[in-house]
């Protein structure tokens, strides 16, 4: 892969710390996937500076997530139905609150978006009996 100009590689980075911020996010609050963040920050890291991907894959326990799925291996059917739950259940909970019609589609969609990435993207990892 072709490294970008060095006036986007500190955009990448700076783009791989906000992410990395809302994986922190999901890691704390019910409802809001992490790892999905994680691995949208190792990305940008990649494109920006090594060292904070390597930084990154190095945590514990968000380094073995972003392996995995870097690997092809996945996440368990388990693992994706509770996700896509959580997320329809986050979003359906809290769009009422939202005073703005503009604002809760957006919500939507950014929940959408999230399910859909599961379900289509992220590879169901298999049982090895």
């Amino acid at each position: 892969m072709t490294r970008p100009p060095s006036r986007f590689r500190s955009l990448w980075v700076a783009l791989g710390f906000v992410l990395c911020a809302f994986g922190l996010l999901g890691l704390i609050l019910p409802g809001f996937p992490g790892t999905v963040w994680f691995i949208l920050a190792a990305a940008a890291f990649s494109r920006g500076d090594p060292r904070w991907e390597a930084w990154l894959l190095s945590r514990p326990v968000v380094g073995p997530l972003i392996t995995d799925y870097r690997a092809g291996r996945g996440m368990p059917l388990r693992a994706k139905w509770i996700a896509c739950v959580c997320i329809v259940l986050a979003v359906g909970l809290s769009v009422p609150r939202i005073p703005l019609l503009a604002a809760q589609v957006a919500w939507v969609l950014i929940g959408l978006a999230g399910v859909l990435f599961i379900t289509r993207r992220v590879p169901t990892r298999r049982s090895v009996p």
